[in-house]
């Protein structure tokens, strides 16, 4: 009786020591080993789900998106993608069936470009119309057409793609109002040739309109032309044997310099984007 109450008791206490030895083992910070989660992938602002992009373009929800993504409906940079969560950058060219999308608000800024500032959004050119816009928007816009480095007056920016193919349409374009300065004065005879149009190099060279600049002394002349760039002008003084000592945009379709000091730019109203779109 009294041995089987000894082995008994032991026991007892052997599971009382077993106990205490347990806690304190765990409190001296040896608890049995637990995996550690693995560290989170910092994100990349510059990224974006692409079921997010094509959301925040309008096209459907995210839930519609992915369903879209995995039937092969979106490509990216000319790819089709079907991974879900694969993500994409602002810039990417994103399609969703077929057609271009764009998940930033429409932008239109007007900028009255100064003298020594290159068109071009290319990094390593010296200073581009890209610093003179870089306070007016988060958005990814362009410049549409080019005025050279030593040109002045307005340039519209925007990322907005449907108005942009609107000045490079060949058939309709988009006119624009350019006053400019010749080292000599333009003969009659040559400002009629510019008006009914002349070919170089086997090319018809036209323009909307041209004139004299009433006031003005016969070597300044305004010029309207509906394309993008400004090389046409030279194309045709060159030709002439005219040199071109200035060129200033002063007009874009109904847009002026009207409020725009040189060297600054503002957002285009929506009566102004209005009748961009309607152009």
């Amino acid at each position: 009786m009294s041995r089987h109450q000894d082995s008994k008791g032991k026991g007892k206490a052997s599971g009382r020591g077993n106990a205490n030895s347990k806690t304190k083992s765990f409190a001296r910070g040896n608890a049995p080993f637990k995996k550690k989660a693995a560290p989170k992938k910092a994100s990349n602002p510059d990224e974006i789900r692409l079921n997010k992009y094509i959301a925040n373009s309008g096209i459907c929800s995210r839930r519609e998106a992915d369903e879209n993504i995995a039937i092969g409906l979106v490509t990216v940079n000319g790819t089709v993608v079907t991974e879900m969560g694969y993500k994409v950058k602002l810039n990417d060219e994103v399609k969703f069936d077929g057609r271009r999308i764009n998940p930033e608000p429409k932008v239109y800024v007007l900028l009255n470009k100064p003298k020594g500032f290159a068109t071009t959004t290319a990094e390593g050119k010296g200073r581009t119309v890209m610093d003179l816009v870089a306070n007016a928007t988060n958005a990814n816009i362009k410049p549409i057409g080019r005025l050279g480095r030593n040109s002045v007056g307005l340039l519209l920016f925007t990322n907005d793609d449907k108005v942009a193919q609107k000045f490079t349409n060949s058939k309709s374009g988009v006119a624009r109002l350019f006053q400019i300065e010749l080292d000599k004065n333009l003969k009659f005879e040559d400002l009629k040739k510019i008006q009914e149009g002349f070919k170089v190099d086997g090319k018809l060279i036209t323009v909307e309109e041209i004139s004299y600049i009433e006031g003005e002394s016969k070597n300044k002349v305004g010029i309207k032309i509906k394309n993008t760039g400004n090389t046409i002008l030279r194309t045709i003084f060159d030709h002439l044997k005219y040199n071109l000592v200035k060129i200033d945009c002063v007009a874009i379709a109904h847009l002026t310099k009207k409020d725009i000091p040189r060297g600054h730019w503002k957002h285009l109203t929506q009566q102004e984007i209005n009748t961009l779109k309607m152009l």
